[in-house]
């Protein structure tokens, strides 16, 4: 049998769920990432693994696809690396066009991002279906993001023991400070849920 929201749940499930999402930047992250070197698509792929999977992720396949739209739009170029006994490397650069088009991105406003999350939903969907189900979400939940927490921490030991650490070095760690924030934040909601959830 299914039951029917109280009247005004409606509405915060489209404020949790995120009336749009907002068009991502992808193409100026990698803007971003090309504007410090050259690299291969791969390269960059792991670029995004190493400096910004804390606040975004793209495939492999996503960074090439969009590799092609900006290279069609002007913004990057490269150059052909040959390689024995493989394909050819394409090593991509930032154009000036390119540097352009970031810095009239970078000028631009920035919006939050809408919530779009699941598990908040679920919360919402509690008092109507099993709770013991939601525990072992939370639970769950709560173990992934203290494994990312483990890694950015990880990643920010290794900042702290640069003595005299380059500028763009510095701005990667301020990411990834709010990287660390965002994952603490979780496992401490994730605590605070548990804990309403617990048997009286």
């Amino acid at each position: 049998m299914l039951c029917t929201l109280p009247k005004g749940y409606t509405q915060i499930v489209e404020y949790v769920n995120g009336l749009k999402n907002l068009p991502m930047a992808l193409s100026h992250t990698i803007l971003a990432v090309l504007s410090r070197e050259p690299l291969s698509g791969y390269d960059i792929g792991k670029r995004f693994e190493e400096s910004v999977s804390c606040y975004w992720q793209a495939s492999q396949q996503q960074i090439y696809r969009e590799l092609g739209k900006m290279e069609h739009q002007g913004w990057v170029t490269y150059k052909t690396l040959p390689q024995a006994g493989k394909p050819d490397k394409k090593i991509y650069s930032i154009t000036d066009a390119g540097k352009a088009e970031l810095t009239r991105w970078y000028a631009e406003p920035t919006e939050p991002t809408p919530i779009r999350e699941d598990l908040l939903v679920k919360v919402l969907a509690a008092p109507y279906v099993s709770v013991d189900i939601l525990i072992q979400e939370l639970q769950r939940r709560r173990q992934v993001h203290q494994s990312k927490l483990i890694d950015y921490q990880a990643m920010a030991a290794v900042h702290q023991t640069m003595a005299n650490p380059p500028k763009a070095e510095q701005f990667r760690y301020l990411t990834l400070r709010r990287g660390i924030r965002y994952e603490q934040d979780w496992i401490d909601w994730c605590d605070e849920v548990l804990d309403v959830l617990k048997p009286t």
